[in-house]
């Protein structure tokens, strides 16, 4: 189920034009170059930032472990206090399940290792714990197989993305909330959670996210509309150059049963 497996927030674009150019870059896929506009930036939060980017990088592509490992282990060198270490254990907890989700290696143990870590270091109103959150309900999700504990992580996430005001991760919260639904056949809700998903990433310009977001919708969509979101869904992903790159087999359509 690797298609659900997104995630990874991050500063968006405001006043600060550096933030605003890492901010394009990440949203249509250019991870690798959004990491190099922060290289010249000393610190821990250019790090744990170049960090997440190539994290990201990692799960949408299945490509670039040995550099984001390399500028990972940076970041938790650079770490100054528990909200830096907490947040570069989330990311580490992140890649390793990245690499699991996606059959590289499994490093289910060093993912829960790691997000632990992560949640005794982050006090519990943390700009950062909504996030870890969501990723803990992935490893519940994808890894244990325990909807019911990835529906309390997911929805601990969703109420913290609401406080912290936080559009982006309400997208992958809204998206994962509505994939359980859909699994539960819970379908006006799940089409509502989509819904809701896709809106915020086109209001956000998170083109690299909206595909993803299309296909899933369809998903929930009756005929003809489901074939119409694929279409675009698959537009986007040509666009994109062919990422995420698990996207692909979920644009055509699913064969019905015998």
């Amino acid at each position: 189920m690797a298609h659900t497996a997104m995630s990874g927030t991050g500063t968006i674009a405001g006043d600060d034009p550096l933030q605003t150019a890492v901010w394009r870059l990440r949203s249509r896929g250019c991870w690798t170059d959004a990491a190099a506009l922060l290289a010249s930036r000393a610190g821990a939060a250019p790090a744990l930032q170049r960090a997440a980017l190539l994290v990201e990088r990692c799960l949408f592509t299945g490509d670039g472990w040995g550099e984001a490992e390399d500028v990972l282990r940076t970041a938790e060198a650079l770490a100054e206090d528990d909200d830096d270490r907490g947040a570069a254990a989330c990311e580490r907890g992140q890649l390793a399940y990245a690499s699991t989700v996606l059959g590289v290696r499994d490093r289910a143990d060093e993912a829960r290792t790691a997000l632990g870590r992560a949640a005794a270091l982050l006090a519990p109103n943390a700009a950062g714990r909504p996030l870890l959150d969501f990723r803990r309900g992935l490893i519940a999700e994808h890894i244990a197989d325990s909807a019911q504990a990835a529906k309390a992580a997911y929805r601990r996430a969703h109420a913290g993305a609401t406080a912290h005001a936080d559009p982006l991760l309400l997208s992958f919260t809204w998206r994962h909330l509505a994939g359980l639904a859909l699994r539960d056949g819970e379908l006006a809700e799940a089409r509502h959670g989509f819904a809701e998903s896709l809106r915020l990433r086109e209001e956000l310009g998170y083109l690299v996210g909206t595909a993803p977001a299309l296909a899933a919708l369809a998903d929930a969509e009756p005929e003809p509309e489901a074939a119409r979101l694929r279409a675009e869904a698959a537009r986007l992903f040509r666009l994109l150059g062919g990422v995420p790159a698990w996207l692909s087999p979920h644009l055509t359509p699913p064969t019905p049963a015998a």
